[in-house]
């Protein structure tokens, strides 16, 4: 990382280790805290979802500032290049968007050489030169036997051998950007016995439950639509679909039909005709085939259909794959450019639940509708993703995601060849959303101009329904409710609006983990990150400072408020970060204080308007201030020296979890390490998140320092503060599992694509915590 000093050298190797500093007396506490049975919470069910992206040896994506001709592309290049002495080719792109202009080449050197990438890098029209990527996903969708045992919802061939269609199986796979089915539904444990005849009252069309029928009897059924499904293809003579307008093929297999039946699942949930009904049976389908039969595509096949998609002036896209890499840069990018074409995206959010801090990628993007998964009792899919958004982590806090969640467990949709099946997962959930956003775009179509991945997010958030018990990193605002998006949407005038609407520390559970506990005087600020929906135009900016307006009789002035934003809103967003601290009068005060923030978010005009398009917003604040806990109560988590992929990937912590052995989810007191977080609590304990370097906190304040699974490195005024500190009484706690190079040079996977077998660890710098500390345990001679 950029301005880090290189890692201390070390042959210490360490396992399952917990090396604790005494500095102080509250160690002992803590450890026998964290040593007590942990209630009833069960341990997380392994879902073993599969996918892997691999970087494709010295190919590179050569992104241009605008779209230029295939000769005007290589013009550039070779200007670039033309004297480097390097030998270098472009990759030849056969697929539908080949004889139209394009952003992007690729460009496939010898070797991989840093110094030909910043020769490309300055030619003035280069935007940027990222890897190529190779995605592999492994489509697990076994039916839900007992769900098909009471419903009969047609042909289902078993998986003897015999069978004609495709069999769905497990396959041994890694991390990239996968399919988000899943093959059973897992539901949070409610008390009751989950039996056959609970089951019994799944519906047979999942466009019943969601009351679809009321605006087919108003005569819209998504006529004039223009929906793209990217996926695994379609065939072009099933029985379910009457309205394929287009049928292209972005792989390098010659066919478009669906040779696995994810596609066809997927376009039935949107727009099948009849058995299993879809929402919106008279849109026009643009199928876009960008997975072969074996599951492999590549960043480039997404870029170039995505190009097309803006092209052909798709409406609704639905993209049931996700994965962990947001700093995939050209394909964000794309995302960003399809959502400000006016492209509605909707993206699973993911089946890594139920870990919170497992969304997956576009569905964390604040542009694109991303869909969670509940199953018909109105219950969290226990392998639905959880938040929050980890692009801020470590400096801030994560945002509000997933945006809703709808059925997603035992959906019934087409067959592979005909008839019907039942599946789970968020990419069933998904197209759930994109079927009701292409019936409901059907139903506002006079007012099109209106209707924008903002305003039609904005609609779904305002009309989805709570459900009681569940935090809003696991619902976002709630379950799809149509009627009443429709009735909303009916009505709609551009405005902009806030995600979440309101912040309240006081609110649980659904302000979890905010409203877990108090705040005061002296403690780190409390950061909550809002999104800013711009349904007024695709840019758009702040018109003004936010300003606090402390409730004084509600002891509002005992709340200091800073706020960070957004200089821009795009596309159709931005953010709203607000730190709340507590003031030094209310340093022995107990009680809730109360203010709200106002904003006003400004757009250009749009067609004969003169005016800029304005929308004032309120935001309410309502916290719970108590007095200053001792320092013995007060724990520090160090949340600014841990890295998540996709900076890089590192070994798991469970060496034994072999089908999976690289982890790609950041540590955090509210994701990964939430029970160790409740259990802290639960024992009277206040944690603090340091997003910051060790010289920039007060030691005097806190009884310890939890350094957890700590990757990156430490500065060394950092080492000589924080061994002062301990000389002066702070407990330091370090948390590692183990530290074997030789271990981490095996961790790695065959790549038969590229013939290479990458490193899982890209950083050098694992355990780094406990490298320095067992050097102070030996310079102090413990």
């Amino acid at each position: 990382m950029k301005g880090r000093k290189p890692a201390l050298p070390c042959a210490i190797c360490l396992c399952s280790c917990l090396v604790v500093l005494l500095g102080g007396t509250h160690t002992q506490a803590i450890l026998s805290e964290l040593n007590k049975p942990c209630g009833s919470n069960q341990q997380p069910t392994e879902l073993g979802i599969t996918f892997t992206s691999s970087v494709i040896d010295a190919e590179y994506i050569v992104a241009f500032d605008d779209y230029y001709t295939k000769a005007s592309r290589q013009g550039y290049i070779s200007a670039a290049l033309g004297n480097t002495n390097t030998s270098w080719e472009i990759i030849s792109r056969d697929n539908p968007a080949a004889s139209f202009p394009s952003d992007f080449d690729i460009v496939k050197l010898p070797r991989e050489d840093a110094s030909v990438l910043k020769v490309l890098l300055r030619h003035p029209k280069v935007k940027q030169v990222t890897p190529h990527r190779k995605v592999v996903r492994t489509l697990k969708m076994m039916e839900d036997d007992d769900i098909l045992l009471e419903q009969d919802i047609g042909p289902h061939p078993a998986c003897n051998g015999t069978e004609k269609g495709p069999c769905w199986t497990e396959v041994l796979n890694f991390r990239g950007r996968s399919s988000l089915s899943l093959a059973t539904a897992f539901w949070h444990a409610t008390g009751r016995h989950t039996s056959r005849k609970l089951l019994r009252s799944v519906p047979k069309q999942v466009t019943a439950a969601l009351h679809a029928s009321t605006l087919w009897d108003m005569g819209f059924t998504g006529a004039g639509v223009r929906v793209a499904i990217f996926d695994t293809g379609l065939s072009e003579k099933h029985p379910h679909f009457k309205k394929i307008k287009e049928r292209t093929n972005w792989t390098n297999e010659k066919t478009l039909d669906d040779g696995l039946g994810h596609g066809t699942f997927v376009a039935g949930v949107i727009s099948s005709y009849k058995d299993c009904l879809g929402f919106a049976p008279d849109a026009d389908l643009y199928v876009f085939r960008v997975f072969t039969n074996n599951q492999v595509s590549y960043t480039s096949w997404f870029l170039d259909a995505f190009n097309y998609a803006i092209l052909k002036k798709i409406n609704v896209l639905n993209l049931s794959i996700g994965g962990p890499d947001f700093m995939d840069h050209p394909f964000v990018d794309k995302v960003w450019e399809l959502t400000a074409n006016k492209v509605i995206m909707i993206s699973a959010i993911g089946n890594d639940g139920p870990l919170y801090g497992t969304l997956n990628n576009p569905a964390d993007q604040m542009d694109v509708i991303g869909v969670g998964g509940i199953n018909f009792e109105d219950q969290i899919a226990k392998f639905s993703s959880r938040g929050m958004t980890t692009w801020e982590l470590p400096g801030g806090y994560g945002r509000l995601k997933p945006d809703i969640v709808t059925y997603g467990s035992a959906v019934t949709g087409s067959n592979f060849k005909g008839g019907c099946r039942s599946l789970s997962g968020t990419s069933v959930a998904s197209p759930v959303v994109a079927g009701v956003v292409t019936l409901l775009y059907s139903s506002v179509r006079h007012k099109e101009d209106l209707i924008n991945p903002a305003s039609m997010k904005q609609a779904l958030m305002a009309s989805a329904r709570r459900l009681p018990g569940v935090n809003m990193f696991e619902q976002g605002h709630g379950k799809l409710d149509l009627i009443k998006a429709y009735q909303i949407l009916s009505a709609y005038q551009p405005q902009a609006s806030l995600s979440p609407s309101y912040i309240d520390l006081t609110e649980c559970p659904y302000m979890w983990p905010y409203c877990s506990q108090p705040i005061y005087f002296g403690g780190m600020s409390t950061i909550v990150n809002v999104t800013i929906l711009n349904g007024m135009g695709v840019t758009g900016k702040l018109a003004g400072k936010p300003t606090w307006h402390p409730y004084v009789p509600q002891f509002g002035n005992y709340i200091d408020v800073s706020i960070s934003y957004s200089s821009v809103l795009w596309p159709w967003s931005g953010y709203l970060a607000v730190a709340i601290s507590v003031v030094q009068d209310a340093v022995d005060w107990d009680g809730v204080a109360a203010g709200h923030i106002i904003l006003t978010i400004e757009s250009p005009p749009q067609g004969d308007e003169s005016d800029p398009r304005r929308s004032t917003l309120k935001l309410p604040v309502r916290v719970r201030i108590i007095p200053t806990p001792p320092r013995s109560k007060r724990l520090l988590w160090d949340q600014y020296h841990n890295l998540r992929y996709p900076s890089g990937y590192f070994p798991r912590d469970n060496l034994l979890k072999k089908t999976d052995p690289l982890d790609w989810n950041g540590d955090h007191i509210h994701t990964n390490f939430k029970d160790m977080y409740q259990h802290l609590r639960s024992g009277g304990y206040f944690i603090e998140v340091l997003g910051a370097p060790f010289t920039c906190f007060d030691a005097k304040q806190y009884g310890a320092l939890l350094l957890v699974d700590a990757e990156e490195e430490y500065f060394p005024e950092e080492i000589s503060k924080l061994k002062r500190d301990i000389d002066e009484g702070l407990s330091v706690l370090v948390f590692a599992d183990w530290y074997n190079t030789t271990v981490m040079k095996k961790v790695k996977f065959y790549d038969e694509n590229t013939r290479y077998k990458p490193y899982g660890i890209k950083h050098s710098s694992v355990s780094k915590a406990v490298v320095f500390c067992i050097v102070w345990l030996d310079q102090r001679g413990n």
